[in-house]
């Protein structure tokens, strides 16, 4: 790995001098020569005025090659094409791959994304204006319309010299999709099927018919699970007429699937690991509402041990234990959000019923709550040399886990039911409440027994 990483250094290091002694040659060669991701790694590396020098050795298709690897939500993407020429920067855009580009202009303003179409061929414009349509989350949102199709009556060997034709426009050529002359999608067949049959043969007797598709309405989420559970590389995309629109490749579904794990991941931290500021001042900006939202949450939580004062006079023993009773409850119940969040992202359309969940749960916390309150119980027990304390303990710790652990997959559940993201219920949260529930459970039981624990 650091063998490959020195090499990438020295790489840049001699296309910097190339560029700055204006060796285009020598840089196009070198350049040319790299993987997409490793030029798009180099371009972003460039100060504005290099970069203004690059667009001089290279034309807007070589520099739309590499653009498709990049993130389209880069804060700076709008300074980024402003650098170029207007007529140069729509060249690069409609040489992208159509959903890339349209991921791209989503991201700008208006008066630019209605500049850059316009300075389009025409039919080319039309399709990203159709893809801009959709709603973002939705299949039709992250479909492509480089895609391959072929008539129905046509054989494998004038399948083949079509694909032959569009396959250098096409985001993946090992799909081939079968329509009809109204554009209804009726079957599909892989390049091997074309490379292994005689030429004579006809398309409708050898494709799959009923082809798994995704409406343009879907959420992406659902797609790209099913793009994960069947093992596609491309994913077709229909409308409401059953027409075929676009597809799906699996890159955008491993981008569909990795944010939303980062959602979830942010939701679980309670903050926004997407965004990375060196800025220490926007950085706290991003993280103090939570930290703020959830310091008012745990002044109740304060005022509730401030309320049991006098029973902490009398017992003061029982101060010692409140951070195991609260810790212990926090991290069941994260560990129940984090498991809930999970299955309601995996499980998709599969989900049991609500009820099953709760009573699996309640279980889940029953059984767990009471052997770590036994545990606990004989801890306290032998170590204060007083069973009734133990007891105390014990039981506050079992109902205060059981309680953490129905609330950890209740909160995602019922979030989902009212159409929030689930992984909004975040772990601090869980956390805080817990805290809440389990000094509240804690005080009653210790109030409960307090005359036996005096005496």
């Amino acid at each position: 790995m650091e063998k490959q990483k020195s090499q990438l250094e020295v790489t840049h290091a001699e296309l910097l001098q190339a560029l700055a002694n204006n060796e285009t040659k020598v840089f196009r060669k070198r350049f040319l020569d790299m993987h997409f991701y490793d030029q798009a790694h180099f371009y972003l590396s460039l100060e504005p005025d290099q970069r203004k020098q690059l667009y001089r050795v290279l034309n807007a298709h070589e520099v739309g090659d590499f653009f498709d690897t990049i993130e389209d939500d880069l804060p700076e993407m709008t300074e980024l094409l402003a650098e170029m020429d207007t007529q140069y920067a729509a060249n690069m855009l409609n040489d992208m791959f159509d959903d890339n580009a349209a991921d791209i202009l989503e991201h700008l303003p208006k008066e630019d994304v209605d500049r850059y179409l316009s300075l389009m061929n025409r039919s080319d414009a039309i399709k990203l204006r159709k893809l801009l349509h959709y709603d973002t989350e939705t299949a039709g949102g992250i479909m492509t319309t480089d895609y391959v199709s072929v008539l129905e009556d046509l054989d494998v060997g004038q399948a083949l010299a079509e694909l032959k034709r569009v396959a250098a426009d096409a985001e993946t050529i090992y799909y081939v999709y079968v329509v009809n002359s109204d554009n209804l999608l009726v079957g599909v067949l892989t390049l091997r099927d074309l490379l292994v049959h005689d030429s004579h043969t006809k398309l409708a007797e050898i494709m799959t018919p009923n082809a798994i598709t995704a409406s343009v309405h879907d959420e992406q989420a659902e797609v790209a699970q099913k793009i994960r559970d069947y093992d596609f590389i491309a994913l077709p995309v229909v409308d409401d007429q059953q027409k075929l629109v676009g597809i799906i490749t699996v890159d955008d579904a491993i981008e569909v699937i990795d944010d939303e794990a980062q959602s979830d991941y942010s939701g679980l931290a309670g903050v926004d690991v997407d965004y990375v500021s060196e800025n220490p001042f926007k950085a706290a900006s991003k993280r103090l509402p939570w930290l703020i939202t959830l310091l008012f949450l745990g002044m109740l939580t304060a005022t509730l041990i401030n309320h049991y004062e006098a029973l902490l006079s009398t017992a003061s023993i029982l101060a010692v234990f409140i951070s195991l009773i609260t810790g212990t409850a926090g991290n069941a119940g994260t560990q129940s959000l984090a498991v809930a969040v999970r299955r309601l992202a995996v499980n998709g359309d599969n989900k049991p019923k609500i009820w099953r969940l709760v009573l699996s749960e309640v279980l889940t916390g029953l059984v767990t709550g009471v052997i770590t309150g036994l545990t606990v119980m004989l801890i306290v027990g032998i170590w204060k040399q007083n069973l009734i304390l133990g007891v105390t303990i014990g039981l506050a710790m079992a109902a205060a886990i059981t309680v953490a652990n129905l609330a950890g997959s209740l909160i995602p559940m019922l979030m989902e039911k009212i159409g929030f993201d689930p992984a909004v219920a975040s772990g601090p949260f869980i956390t805080t409440l817990s805290d809440l529930t389990s000094v509240l459970i804690y005080f009653s039981i210790a109030q409960f027994f307090l005359n036996a624990f005096l005496n």
